[in-house]
């Protein structure tokens, strides 16, 4: 199985790397550019206009095709440790898996319609990866816990949950605000509302 083979931990690793370079080449680009602020930006506002949009979109759907492999390799690993153990249902690692595909299918839907050229789109592509996200990393940590102590450690699991945590506190005024808002350009002067 492709989980047993050694040599597969880049391809998390590559995944970190490739999307922070992702985040960080399109915002030094649009910053350059002068098409953003230079103080934290929303991350797609740096992927709007082109030159950037176009890396923006390429690395962020490469992004998407790691998270896809990474997610793989994470449910073949679970299916191999629940042979022995049987600690989760193969139908809840399953979901989970569909969930993460989702949220990475709203990554791609993210990198392919711009802000600003598609908005509907684009948003209902972040609110499906964002959304999918949460659940996905939700269900992992429910999964590791399951797996105490044979395949993991308590403290891997609380740095698990740890996250999911956080990034449902995070969600929930993404939502909020996001709705708050109507957006039509990435230039704004203080006179607008």
């Amino acid at each position: 199985m492709l989980c047993c083979m050694p040599g597969v931990a880049f391809v998390p690793a590559l995944l970190v790397s490739w999307s922070s370079a992702a985040f960080i080449i399109s915002y030094v680009m649009a910053v350059l550019a002068g098409h953003v602020e230079p103080l934290v930006p929303y991350i797609s506002d740096t992927g709007t206009k082109p030159p950037e949009s176009g890396i923006f979109g390429f690395m962020i759907n490469i992004s998407a095709l790691l998270g896809v492999i990474t997610m793989y390799i994470r449910y073949l690993l679970i299916e191999k440790q629940n042979e022995s153990s049987r600690f989760v249902r193969s139908s809840c690692n399953m979901f989970s898996l569909c969930i993460g595909f989702m949220g990475c299918i709203g990554m791609g839907i993210v990198a392919t319609f711009q802000e600003l050229s598609v908005p509907s789109v684009h948003d209902i592509g972040a609110l499906v990866a964002f959304g999918s996200g949460v659940v996905y990393i939700t269900l992992q940590s429910i999964i590791s816990y399951k797996s105490c102590p044979q395949w993991n450690t308590y403290f891997v699991c609380h740095v698990r949950m740890a996250i999911s945590a956080i990034s449902c506190i995070a969600f929930i005024p993404m939502i909020v605000f996001a709705s708050q808002i109507s957006m039509t350009k990435i230039d704004w002067t203080p006179d607008e509302k």
